[in-house]
């Protein structure tokens, strides 16, 4: 740790840095942070710096307001998007107790319990997200119910001319790769204007910190050039929405705890547990992965997200799906859950979905049978006889489940659980009460 915290302060000093931003999050997984400068750093990253938690949704009472902001100094980095002036860098921060202690609202002490459970267990966790999002036209004042205007008109993998949205995904790759974050690959996604970044495998704290910053970084560089970027999950009405399909697995030791060359799937008496934890527990930690009203109007039959819990192969309306092992790359063993969208906290979401595969690792859930259909096509009988239900319709659904569930409550603690649940009511109970655009057209002038 003080070899970290070296490199830091040697770095600011000799980059000329002037500003570091103290980078943390809310439960909801909104970004936050506060400026210091390079006199304040050391003893910042000894002794913390007081904040005022009951200003951020989800963290203190004022009662009991005062948290430290703990600097992380493997998270330090340069931000090279912010140009044009003297050097800023960031850290992201722990947030603790006045005591030491981890404080309770913190999604990143959330992830970290987690993980310390996988550790218990002699597992690592390892995640690879893949972000998608959309770029529109700038809009001026607040949405008033209108359409955005997308930038193009592509669709999946199309090579268009160096237009706007392409430059500007562009530029934001190569930035990602100058502050060490590595991309796997990116391309133009399904929907107009919608693009796709993936992010090579890590640690699933690392890459929680890593999808805070790829979200921040795709919003300012298309803010510089007058453009909107947005990680709402359906923005558009008749197109698909956007996802945060997340490729994960576990590892023991240096070994891929999910590979078996014995099992014609290459999967694991682990894998299929873990498989069979998150397919049990989905509908619990639904909340979470989708956290928003606007979340289910993406988990829709007919645009490519999972509505129905299943596992397969190659059948991408399965909830869960296992990509083929690479030939001769055991450590490509992998799942991939196909439920969550870029809108989430990826603290809390890495979270719940480690968490119920640990659960089934414990309880050896018995994994039911591969879903070889287009569930799409299915009926609800053939569904029901399948015994394959389908995913939260709503919010309120959603939310009913997570209330009911003693592995979220454990997982994310008494103080976030109790938060999350009372602001998801709130956020429903407003969506509840507002009169649409979609009302005012089918209703206005017919009745």
């Amino acid at each position: 740790m003080e070899r970290q915290q070296d490199y830091v302060l040697r770095t600011v000093e000799e980059r000329g840095v002037r500003f570091v931003q103290m980078w943390f999050t809310d439960v909801l997984g909104t970004p936050k942070s506060f400026q210091i400068t390079p006199a304040e750093l050391e003893n910042a990253m000894q002794e913390g710096m007081t904040f005022d938690g009951s200003t951020i949704d989800g963290f203190s009472r004022v009662q009991e307001s005062d948290v430290l902001a703990m600097p992380d100094a493997k998270t330090f980095q340069l931000l090279p998007y912010l140009g044009g002036g003297p050097p800023v860098a960031r850290v992201v921060c722990d947030v603790v107790n006045l005591d030491g202690s981890p404080f309770e609202g913190d999604p990143r002490q959330v992830l970290r319990r987690a993980l310390e459970r996988a550790r218990e267990l002699g597992f690592s966790f390892f995640v690879a997200p893949e972000l998608e999002y959309f770029y529109f036209a700038q809009m001026s004042g607040e949405p008033d119910g209108v359409a955005p205007i997308p930038l193009d008109r592509g669709s999946y993998f199309d090579l268009t001319t160096n237009d706007v949205a392409s430059e500007l995904r562009r530029q934001t790759v190569l930035t990602l790769e100058d502050m060490g974050i590595p991309v796997e690959y990116s391309q133009h996604e399904d929907a107009p204007s919608q693009h796709e970044i993936d992010l090579r495998y890590t640690d699933a704290l690392t890459m929680a910190d890593t999808v805070m910053t790829v979200r921040m970084v795709v919003k300012e560089i298309a803010a510089q050039h007058q453009v909107m970027a947005t990680f709402m999950p359906k923005p558009l009405f008749g197109v698909q929405g956007s996802g945060m399909h997340t490729h994960m697995s576990l590892f023991d030791g240096d070994n891929n705890a999910f590979y078996d060359d014995s099992d014609e799937y290459n999967l694991s008496p682990v894998a299929r547990h873990f498989i069979a934890g998150v397919l049990t527990h989905a509908t619990e930690l639904t909340a979470v992965t989708n956290q928003w009203v606007n979340s289910y109007k993406r988990l829709i039959v007919g645009y490519e997200a999972p509505v129905y819990i299943s596992w397969a192969r190659n059948n991408r309306s399965a909830l869960v799906r296992v990509p083929p092992t690479k030939r001769g790359k055991r450590d490509s063993t992998r799942i991939e859950y196909r439920a969550p969208d870029s809108a989430a906290n990826p603290y809390l979401t890495f979270a719940a979905v480690l968490s119920a595969g640990l659960i089934g690792i414990e309880k050896a859930y018995e994994l039911p049978a591969e879903a070889a259909a287009n569930l799409y096509e299915l009926s609800p009988a053939q569904r029901l006889a399948e015994g394959i239900h389908a995913l939260p319709g709503s919010l309120s659904e959603a939310v009913d489940a997570m209330e009911r569930s003693e592995l979220m409550a454990e997982v994310l603690g008494e103080h976030v659980f109790e938060w999350f649940v009372r602001n998801k009511r709130a956020e429903w109970a407003d969506y509840k009460a507002e009169v649409t655009a979609f009302e005012l057209r089918r209703y206005l002038t017919s009745l």
